[in-house]
């Protein structure tokens, strides 16, 4: 698979009450950003320091973003799969987001080198 690696800013998971208003300043992120509610919870994605954080009930720092290049059809299977696996087998953790072009592998910025040389070991390249 092609690779993209998303990582001139370190991003920021946050965990937030299920009725959080989205935040004003979100809407002026211009860098890659997600948030997803369900109904235990609010997530955001951000780059550090885009958003207040006194409000969340939980805060990681320090992950960079890996995303699958190109549209991914529905029909296809396995996508995460196989990427996920060898990365979980060498004991990288992993936060998946999907949106509806493709899929995106949040990690850790300590993993980073070891998670982009297991993917390459496994035939998928970077550019």
């Amino acid at each position: 698979m092609q690779l993209k690696l998303l990582d001139k800013l370190n991003y920021t998971i946050m965990k937030f009450p299920t009725h959080t208003k989205i935040p004003m300043s979100f809407h002026e992120i211009n860098d890659f950003k997600s948030i997803t509610y369900t109904e235990d919870e609010c997530s955001i994605v951000v780059p550090c320091g885009s958003l207040e954080t006194d409000q969340a009930l939980s805060v990681d720092n320090d992950w960079f973003i890996i995303q699958i290049v190109g549209e991914l059809d529905f029909s296809l299977i396995g996508i995460l799969t196989q990427l996920a696996n060898p990365l979980a087998e060498n004991h990288i953790s992993i936060f998946a987001l999907s949106t509806y072009n493709t899929d995106y592998l949040l990690i850790k910025n300590k993993d980073k080198d070891n998670a982009i040389r297991v993917l390459c070991e496994c035939g998928h390249t970077f550019h």
